[in-house]
């Protein structure tokens, strides 16, 4: 039994449990030209989920012009109620210097109290409101994933930050985590791959992640220099050694975090210094000496070194293939066609690692066509395509259950403690018991029970009801495409409530 056959009979197991009688037959609205089954799936490709409006832009736009418009996106109109919810966010407006400074002497106050539950108090209040930052950087993600016109970048926003992954709770990064996906992700998610790299490097969320601020001439931390080398860049089979870890741990010696005053320094050493933000790299703490990074001369030149090693790492074969792959694993198949992976490798090596460039190629690729129906959403793409779906540009007003949804899932964003990652193939997540929880959730929303409009302070839901999925969206765009076991289970539904969960549990929603 294949994996996907199991996942069926996971969710008609489930089914069978819920539903024994046939419902009331339910009336299509008034017939528009339904969308080709290659187009309805590439458009679940591209963005987290259908919606009413990205099927209408696509019919006006065709698809040519439609990817375009997706790569290159202009300012992303969100809905007012969303945008207000992001604007009135304390990480909308937070400063990455203050907050390290602030919290780092919060800290230091907390440690000199005595013993006693006032310092327990105190340091109860300061996770806590580190706690709340980083649940608001996650409300600012999944809302713009699910209401965002530019829904490949946000697509590629929660690729990257999953590729460049670090953990919300080590050390002060709850205070970071914000910033790292504004800053450091966002701007760079279709322009050049050496850029990303860059940005990543030089934010401090990375940085205190990978341990680098530890990473000094004479007392030298390879942490960060074996994950850019092996997660991040070249790959686990990416031809470099355990020589060249050293020689670019040697490399980003130096390369730390200061959210206070800028150290005395030699007067030679003091045009050396860079400061950008809360990012710093201190020539003091930096091994000058000659280095060799994968076969080529690293000349001793301060923070220049370590620009010449990402231009070095980034223009290796190895890099290109393995960046391509990732992408052709997340956007096509688990195991992609090498065919298609030759093909983006060459377009990366061409193009200078232009990653935009990279995505044209691979969305109008033949072997994505052939692919259809085949790829199994991981959680997030689960999780948004259910509340994109059910509510098609309905503001809701909680994200909260988002989140307890992905946590019970296994994929919270900046919640994975290893460097390497989620998983994107279907084997992390097509367990039963994965197929149980997603069968809840889609009861949740189905229902309309999930708290999605509850107001996050607590108040009184200011909207109520369950959605109405028989629409014309679903007689557009899923309906004519869905099996007959499906259309049977959904027949046999005895209330809208119950057609709902059936559509959301269905092997067609989880395959795109």
């Amino acid at each position: 039994m294949s994996r996907r056959d199991l996942v069926g009979l996971c969710t008609a197991v489930l089914l069978a449990g819920c539903s024994t009688q046939p419902g009331q037959p339910r009336t299509a609205p008034e017939p528009l030209r339904p969308l080709h089954r290659e187009d309805t799936l590439w458009l679940e490709r591209i963005s987290f989920g259908l919606d009413a409006a990205g099927v209408a832009d696509f019919r006006r736009l065709g698809k040519e012009k439609f990817l375009d418009q997706q790569l290159h996106p202009a300012q992303a109109a969100l809905p007012a109620p969303i945008a207000a919810q992001i604007a009135g966010l304390e990480i909308t407006r937070a400063d990455p210097v203050q907050a390290i400074a602030g919290v780092n002497a919060q800290f230091k106050a907390i440690n000199a109290m005595p013993d006693g539950p006032e310092r327990d108090q105190a340091r109860k209040t300061l996770n806590e409101r580190g706690n709340r930052l980083a649940y608001e950087a996650i409300r600012r993600e999944l809302l713009r994933a699910v209401y965002s016109p530019a829904q490949l970048q946000e697509q590629m926003t929660w690729f990257w930050l999953n590729h460049f992954s670090v953990f919300q709770y080590k050390a002060n990064l709850r205070w970071l985590v914000g910033d790292y996906e504004e800053q450091a992700i966002r701007p760079h998610v279709f322009g050049y791959f050496k850029d990303l790299v860059m940005a990543t490097l030089q934010h401090p969320a990375m940085l205190q992640y990978l341990d680098n601020g530890q990473n000094a001439a004479g007392h030298i931390n390879e942490n960060y220099a074996r994950e850019l080398l092996e997660l991040h860049t070249l790959g686990v089979s990416g031809g470099y050694s355990q020589h060249d870890v050293q020689e670019l741990a040697r490399v980003l010696t130096g390369v730390g975090i200061n959210a206070g005053n800028a150290p005395h320094l030699r007067p030679e050493w003091q045009r050396l210094y860079l400061r950008r933000g809360a990012f710093e790299f201190n020539p003091a703490r930096h091994d000058f000496g000659a280095k060799t990074l994968l076969g080529q001369p690293v000349r001793g030149t301060g923070f220049g070194e370590v620009e010449d090693a990402v231009r070095i790492i980034v223009a290796q074969p190895a890099c290109a293939r393995f960046i391509s792959r990732e992408l052709a694993v997340y956007f096509v198949a688990d195991d992609p066609p090498p065919i298609l992976v030759e093909r983006l490798t060459q377009t990366f090596m061409r193009t200078d690692g232009d990653i935009g460039a990279v995505l044209h190629a691979l969305f109008i690729s033949p072997e994505m066509a052939v692919s259809f129906g085949a790829k199994f959403k991981d959680p997030m793409r689960f999780v948004i395509s259910a509340v994109r779906l059910a509510y098609d540009g309905k503001s809701i007003s909680n994200a909260r259950p988002m989140l307890n949804w992905l946590n019970g899932l296994g994929e919270a964003p900046f919640g994975r403690q290893t460097p390497d990652g989620y998983p994107m193939t279907e084997l992390g997540w097509a367990s039963s018991g994965q197929m149980s929880r997603r069968f809840e959730i889609a009861r949740s929303i189905g229902a309309g029970n999930a708290a999605l409009f509850d107001a996050e302070d607590g108040s009184a839901a200011t909207t109520v009801g369950f959605p109405q999925l028989a629409n014309r969206l679903y007689y557009q765009a899923i309906e004519p495409f869905l099996a007959t076991h499906t259309k049977t289970a959904l027949d046999r539904a005895n209330s809208q409530q119950e057609w709902n969960t059936f559509l959301l549990s269905s092997p067609e929603f989880n395959y795109e």
